[in-house]
């Protein structure tokens, strides 16, 4: 099991980050206004500059998990993991504010230029989250926990330009107005977690 070091990760949209903070155990991103990540799909709009931290990894099978604690403030905050292999290849978990009741604990898998959406509604009370991203080959889970334990499963997708080496990591964005703080911790790297099918 790897631990990530968030001071050697690399900035994708630093220009999108103010104030930001890294140590080896922790990152603390203050995401500027109108950043967000999205391709197309029924909005028509293109967003491409979230602040972004991220790694390389080559091996065709691992588990990534990392904690996220989070305070939305506007509408559609929301942190997460992100693989991002470019503009128009990339997934990412998060949980997006909507309002004092409910936020959307949802995923966005975007495959040669178009993005979907998958969520489901849960209180917005929850501040806390870990998500867990597993890769197979070209395949990959995504799953979430509240405690960091029980992980459920979120969705499994194929990724078409998934191949060879990807870039992962963590993301923060706020596709409306600034004044969200996310913090991330516990990040690993390690035997993927997320077994082959028919596996006992």
């Amino acid at each position: 099991m790897q631990t990530i070091d968030f001071t050697q990760t690399q900035w994708l949209f630093p220009e999108g980050a103010a104030d930001s903070c890294l140590t080896p155990e922790s990152a603390v991103l203050f995401p500027r206004r109108e950043t967000d990540l999205w391709q197309r799909s029924y909005y028509l709009f293109q967003h491409d500059n979230a602040p972004a931290l991220l790694f390389s990894a080559q091996d065709t099978f691992f588990s990534f998990t990392v904690r996220t604690d989070f305070s939305p403030v506007h509408q559609f905050d929301q942190c997460g993991v992100l693989l991002y292999q470019d503009a128009d290849n990339w997934c990412k978990a998060s949980i997006e504010y909507e309002n004092e009741r409910y936020s959307r604990l949802g995923s966005v898998v975007t495959n040669l230029g178009y993005s979907d959406w998958a969520t489901t509604d849960i209180p917005s009370e929850q501040r806390t989250m870990y998500y867990r991203l597993s890769r197979r080959n070209n395949d990959f889970c995504l799953e979430n926990s509240a405690d960091g334990t029980l992980f459920r499963q979120m969705r499994i997708f194929h990724l078409h330009k998934g191949t060879g080496t990807v870039r992962l990591g963590i993301y923060a964005c706020c596709p409306v107005e600034a004044g969200y703080r996310a913090a991330f911790s516990k990040a690993t790297l390690g035997a993927c977690q997320w077994r082959a099918h028919g596996e006992v």
